[in-house]
């Protein structure tokens, strides 16, 4: 008797059928909602890798390539003509943006106008590294169809040209006679802003770090369609 009184009792074969069928059907809600979400997850695949691949291969390249843009910033300190230098907090900022801008970059266009381009080919290298294409003339007359029949976000230019101390001003003038509407940036190691800026400069500048600000600021309007 007291081993009896002390036995668990062993539920019959209905008793456990019961209790799985509980439980499965306790499991179903959760079942469905990883199958509803597997579902979305298909459907919205193509859309989803379309809208984000491009992004984010875009932020991986610069990444990849933000070293590379250091070195090229520094390179065209070192290459400019001009007696001042950028602070290092300067540098950062400029990098800074230069990363942050990636999608705003992608796909620009510059004409550089430069009788000495290869004291500006770190900061060409800089730009197309960043996505940009950019196009190098060494005269207004060599530009000038190139303004003519293709569409430039930016144009930069520098002032003394061939011993004509006035090329890039005159340069400007020839812009309004075609109706050409792109921005202007003056990048020149002897400008002097106490001199004036033309009403048809957007900026001007001495300093690498302050071109990339520049370029980044117009091509930030560009795609907002503010120029």
């Amino acid at each position: 008797m007291n081993a009896l009184r002390g036995a668990v009792p062993v539920p019959d074969d209905a008793e456990m059928s019961e209790a799985l069928w509980t439980k499965l059907i306790g499991t179903v809600p959760s079942i469905l909602w990883v199958a509803f979400a597997a579902a979305v997850y298909w459907s919205l695949r193509g859309t989803i890798i379309q809208r984000m691949v491009p992004r984010l291969t875009a932020v991986r390249a610069l990444g990849v390539e933000i070293e590379l843009a250091a070195e090229l910033l520094d390179r065209a300190q070192s290459e400019s003509q001009t007696v001042a230098t950028a602070t290092a907090t300067d540098r950062r900022a400029a990098l800074g943006r230069l990363e942050h801008a990636a999608d705003v970059l992608q796909g620009g266009r510059i004409l550089w106008i430069d009788d000495h381009p290869e004291g500006n080919a770190s900061l060409v290298e800089l730009f197309r590294t960043a996505g940009i294409e950019v196009d190098v003339s060494v005269s207004t007359e060599e530009a000038t169809p190139l303004f003519r029949r293709n569409t430039y976000d930016i144009i930069i230019s520098d002032i003394d040209r061939d011993g004509d101390q006035q090329a890039g001003i005159a340069m400007l003038r020839v812009l309004e006679r075609y109706g050409i509407h792109t921005p202007v940036l003056i990048y020149a190691g002897n400008f002097d802003p106490e001199r004036g800026v033309d009403r048809r400069i957007f900026g001007a500048t001495t300093m690498p770090v302050e071109l990339v600000h520049y370029v980044i600021d117009l091509m930030e309007r560009a795609r907002l369609g503010a120029l």
